[in-house]
């Protein structure tokens, strides 16, 4: 377990914003926003103790993501999307500590290189990315079938500058014996990505992304799957925390990541903050009691 304890500096956070202001203008200063000042102080939260898969549940604006950010900026993890900060943010993350686990043999672990955070806009951002570039691809192939014909059987174009490199290259291979219109088509124009639903887009991410030994924070890796797909990222985060060396802070409100296996979790909803199993949360009582209420629609008749 390479992360092994993380500490907020809530009982400076009077004096962190002292400073601020001073820093601002002196006597006179002021800050226009202290996140994330005060968020924690109330819950009774100041110390993280973690597990191979330590889960943070709440409700919109209970925590769960500034924590994830706290931490991750903290250990300088990997990132993409950028993230909500404020004026005392950077000064609240340097007052923060945290301490490493130990392995096997008593040498304390470092962060793993490729450690990283991994939120819902990545994966979004990812598959907007794929679109853009598969349309791209798609007006490409169109020029080139367009254009293959002349190329193959039209004049020769002659070289009167560097300006018609491309042209030239492009009939000397369209010209090329061995090489069919499908296959110019498709060393031009290049290959689409395949994309799947969104759902399953999203699970095929974490899939190629996730590496063995390696820390990961994920806010809200749930976006977008269907049921079914989050019992499959269940059974992906499980074995890769138990068996791939890999240890996960997850922010989440599905009731299928809230159940993982081992997952130890901080209930940001109660105050003072709890940790609590899967079944005793908020969240989950709610679909039990949706669910249960509905019962006799799932009896056989």
């Amino acid at each position: 377990m390479y992360l092994e304890k993380f500490v907020l500096p809530i009982e400076k956070e009077e004096a962190l914003i002292e400073k601020r202001m001073w820093e601002n203008a002196g006597p006179y200063g002021y800050i226009d926003n202290a996140y994330p000042c005060g968020m924690f102080d109330r819950k009774g939260l100041s110390q993280i103790d973690f597990e191979k898969i330590t889960i943070f549940c709440g409700g919109n604006g209970s925590g769960k993501s500034t924590l994830l950010n706290l931490i991750a900026q903290k250990l300088e993890l990997n990132r993409i999307a950028p993230y909500n900060s404020s004026e005392m943010f950077a000064l609240y993350v340097k007052n923060c500590k945290y301490s490493l686990g130990y392995d096997d043999e008593g040498f304390k672990y470092r962060i793993p290189n490729g450690s990283r955070i991994i939120t819902s806009d990545d994966i979004f951002d990812y598959m907007l990315t794929v679109r853009t570039n598969n349309n791209d691809i798609r007006e490409n192939i169109e020029k080139a079938r367009e254009g293959w014909g002349d190329l193959k059987f039209g004049e020769t174009i002659k070289m009167k500058g560097i300006q018609d490199y491309d042209e030239v290259r492009l009939q000397v291979l369209a010209r090329e014996k061995s090489l069919t219109r499908r296959q110019f088509i498709r060393r031009t124009a290049g290959t689409e990505v395949k994309l799947n639903s969104n759902g399953e887009t999203a699970l095929l991410y974490f899939d190629e992304k996730l590496k063995n030994d390696t820390l990961y924070c994920l806010d809200e890796p749930e976006n977008s799957m269907s049921p079914q797909m989050q019992l499959d990222l269940a059974k992906m985060l499980e074995e890769m925390a138990r068996y791939c060396g890999c240890q996960f802070i997850i922010a989440t409100h599905s009731p299928f990541l809230l159940a993982l296996d081992g997952a130890k979790i901080y209930d940001l909803d109660s105050e003072p903050v709890e940790i609590k199993e899967w079944w005793e949360l908020e969240n989950s009582k709610i679909y039990f009691d949706f669910f249960n209420k509905k019962r006799h629609l799932f009896e056989d008749k």
